[in-house]
């Protein structure tokens, strides 16, 4: 897609390509809120991750494993958030389908705070 900035993120600048496999790209962002965050994204334009197909699915997968081996080597963290955002009212921004790998690390301000957090605190959690 011509104006996708995922379609055309080897030519971002604000991105650096860490990794790739046949269907998926693992990019970074150079500059960073939280150290190590990044995103999967599928090579053909697919609007949200229930648009990927079966071969996408397990490459992401496969991608997703690599991945984690190289935020432990480069970064440590003391966990994960791991996530996609779906749509306008789900949080989506770029509407070409991405996976976010977010490491957490015990001294940051959110730690202990994932995705329940957004959660209403009288709402029952199963």
């Amino acid at each position: 897609m011509l104006n996708c900035p995922y379609c055309n993120i080897f030519d971002d600048n604000s991105h650096e390509v860490i990794m790739s496999n046949e269907r998926c790209i693992y990019t970074l962002l150079k500059e960073q809120e939280i150290k190590g965050a990044g995103i999967i994204v599928p090579k053909e334009h697919r609007e949200t991750v229930f648009d990927l197909t079966q071969d996408e699915w397990n490459e992401t997968y496969k991608l997703l494993q690599e991945v984690k081996l190289y935020l432990d080597r480069n970064y440590k963290p003391d966990g994960y958030n791991v996530g996609w955002n779906c749509g306008h009212v789900g949080g989506q921004h770029v509407f070409h389908s991405h996976l976010h790998i977010i490491p957490r690390y015990a001294d940051e301000p959110m730690a202990g705070k994932g995705i329940r957090y957004l959660f209403k605190s009288n709402q029952k959690v199963d």
